[in-house]
């Protein structure tokens, strides 16, 4: 279970992150990721399973598994992020090892291009 304070619960947050934020994907979830470096706060992340995943005993399953996964990866995860975990169909039939696998490559390659991009924008400025 993720603690409170990394939930992502507020519907303005979701559609934010997955506006703005860096994506990067995976046979099983796709991560989008917005890095705030003026902000302190800890990482916080939110879950979107859709009925193309399953039914709800499947979405349930798919959603656990990936709050336990994303519980255990808090720490690659810069202060101030928030980040959406979107699975997808194939996730349905996934095991743990596989979605942790996943959610693991998606989020270090989301950070690595989202670091980029705010340096990027942050060498641009000055």
């Amino acid at each position: 279970m993720l603690p409170a304070a990394h939930r992502l619960r507020r519907s303005v947050d979701f559609e934010r992150t997955v506006r703005r934020g860096t994506r990067a994907g995976r046979s099983t979830v796709v991560v989008h990721l917005l890095l705030d470096t003026e902000v302190q706060d800890p990482p916080q992340v939110g879950f979107v399973v859709s009925k193309a995943v399953g039914n709800a005993v499947q979405r349930n399953v798919v959603k656990r598994r990936l709050r336990h996964a994303a519980a255990s990866h808090l720490t690659t995860l810069p202060a101030g992020s928030l980040a959406v975990v979107r699975a997808l169909p194939p996730s349905r039939g996934a095991d743990y090892g596989r979605l942790d696998q996943d959610l693991s490559g998606s989020l270090t390659r989301a950070v690595a291009r989202a670091t980029a991009r705010v340096v990027g924008r942050d060498h641009r400025s000055t």
